[in-house]
């Protein structure tokens, strides 16, 4: 009977390790990846240090509890982001060409992989950046190193220090390069 219950008891510690199979928020090691291919597009991801985008951004939330692409749990309110080729996990300066409204947002997952997209906000992400209720909005991309501080918030799920809006005539010129790219 004590062997039962010892082996029940190993048992029920293993399947408790199990259970929470996500990689630790950690901002190493950074992968790069393979190319990897959806719905007929390949997608190269690639270091890209000085990524500079401007394009259209989406933003998810209803797959809480699912394992991001780079192994850590997706946490909808945390201020986080899909991209389909930068390395995981890299940090980015999304400003909303409506308003000129910036955030600094950690991507730690793969997409969108819906046409004329170039990032995957999540909820949380989409409700600072002020585009929640939009759906989708005009945004600008852009690769940063933040601050430590910053980096420790943004992996603890919380938003990085404040950014000051863009000004007028550069939000001007990005809503123009916008215009200006082919569809």
């Amino acid at each position: 009977m004590i062997r039962f219950a010892s082996a029940g008891t190993a048992l029920l510690l293993l399947s408790a390790c199990a259970g929470s199979n996500f990689r630790p928020v950690s901002d190493t090691p950074v992968r790069i990846g393979k190319a990897y291919s959806i719905r007929g597009t390949t997608y190269v991801p690639a270091a890209a240090p000085n990524y500079d985008a401007v394009g259209y951004a989406s933003w998810y939330g209803s797959e809480s509890g699912n394992r991001t692409a780079n192994g850590e749990e997706f946490r909808p309110g945390w201020i986080t982001a899909a991209h389909t080729t930068l390395p995981l996990p890299t940090y980015v300066e999304v400003t909303a060409l409506d308003t000129g409204r910036r955030i600094v947002v950690r991507v730690n997952d793969r997409g969108p992989f819906a046409l004329g997209r170039i990032i995957d906000l999540s909820r949380g992400a989409a409700e600072e950046l002020g585009i929640k209720a939009q759906g989708h909005a005009p945004v600008r991309i852009r690769r940063i190193e933040p601050s430590e501080k910053d980096r420790a918030r943004l992996r603890k799920g919380k938003p990085a220090a404040a950014l000051t809006p863009v000004p007028a005539r550069e939000l001007q010129r990005l809503r123009m390069q916008l215009q200006a790219k082919p569809r």
